[in-house]
């Protein structure tokens, strides 16, 4: 195990135990098969505990793994014939949006994610997955592409949200986000949204307006980070773990909300387990509903699209007569 969060410490002393043993009977030529088989055991046990209740602060810091599975880790196991495309033909080409044209199944699509670094050198050339104006006018670029080719859009998103420098401002950061929003309604292709690590803010809606949206696991979606509202709430960004306990931006809470569609399975620990289990079980999701989709026509796609987004924010409320009959009728709107 490697990068082991603190939830998951006691699997790493009981595992250092094991191990120990096993290299101890090596050297002294004893036989330990029964205890190491007995602490397997409880070790197997102790896993399947652990990770069958996984809170959402805990969920947060999974998503945040520096050794999770990047967008171009998984585009090159998920696709086939991948073709880069750089520039938004505007400024420059912005690191921390990726994208091109590839095949899912032998089927032409486009692929557009965003991408943090494996280090700090790549991290700091990425933006650490924020992008500037001209990351978010290189996808719309790509996504107009895949309109006029007939093209599904496929978008990963994984992003603590928009870069938030004086050089994202002065080139139009709010702007660029609104006029995604708005050309990303309307497409006329299939438009598949997956949230594979944090999905923060507008910068994770400026790629999120699609007909399905799809979550990892323990991947994790909110309006503003956990330690932006804790900032906000608390003038406290520590206190970020009970701001992510009560924002419900957990991938099971969101399905509950009909935010997203679909929860896709991660291995036991974690995506960044095993990168290839991760993408067999995006595939095969991204497949199934691109499937649906594929039977609709453009109209129907982009209705599909509105009466997604036209049901979020339900709310109910409960009116309370007067107890005066001369005091005034409060105000209903139907």
């Amino acid at each position: 195990m490697a990068g082991e969060l603190p939830f998951e410490l006691p699997l790493l002393e009981m595992r250092k135990k094991i191990d120990e043993l096993k290299t101890f009977g090596q050297e002294k030529e004893i036989d330990f098969t029964d205890e190491i088989t007995r602490l397997e055991e409880r070790y197997s046990v102790l896993e399947k505990e652990i990770y069958s209740q996984i809170s959402a602060p805990q969920k947060m810091h999974l998503a945040r793994h520096q050794q999770r599975p990047t967008s171009l880790d998984l585009m090159q196991l998920i696709f086939t014939d991948f073709i880069e495309l750089h520039g938004d033909r505007m400024f420059g080409d912005d690191l921390a949006i990726v994208g091109g044209i590839a095949k899912l199944n032998d089927i032409p699509v486009t692929v557009i994610g965003q991408q943090r670094g494996k280090d700090t050198k790549e991290n700091i050339a990425r933006f650490f997955g924020s992008a500037h104006p001209e990351g978010f006018r290189k996808a719309l670029r790509l996504m107009k592409q895949a309109d006029k080719f007939k093209r599904p859009i496929i978008t990963f998103i994984d992003t603590k949200g928009a870069y938030p420098g004086n050089t994202a401002e002065e080139r139009g950061q709010s702007e660029a986000i609104a006029q995604n929003l708005r050309e990303m309604s309307i497409l006329g292709v299939p438009v598949i949204c997956v949230i594979i690590g944090e999905g923060g803010s507008g910068g994770a809606l400026a790629m999120a307006v699609g007909n399905r949206v799809l979550m990892l696991e323990h991947a994790i979606y909110s309006v503003i980070s956990p330690n932006g509202a804790a900032s906000i709430l608390w003038k406290d960004a520590t206190r970020a773990d009970q701001a992510a306990q009560a924002m419900k931006i957990t991938a099971q809470d969101l399905l509950q909300l009909e935010v997203i569609e679909d929860i896709i399975p991660e291995p036991q620990g974690g995506a960044h387990r095993d990168y290839v289990v991760t993408a067999d079980a995006i595939k095969s999701s991204l497949t199934r509903h691109l499937e649906e989709l594929s039977t609709m026509d453009t109209e129907e796609l982009k209705e599909d699209r509105y009466l997604k987004f036209r049901k979020l924010g339900k709310f109910a409320f409960e009116q309370t007569l007067p107890t005066d009959p001369t005091d005034p009728q409060p105000l209903i709107n139907e």
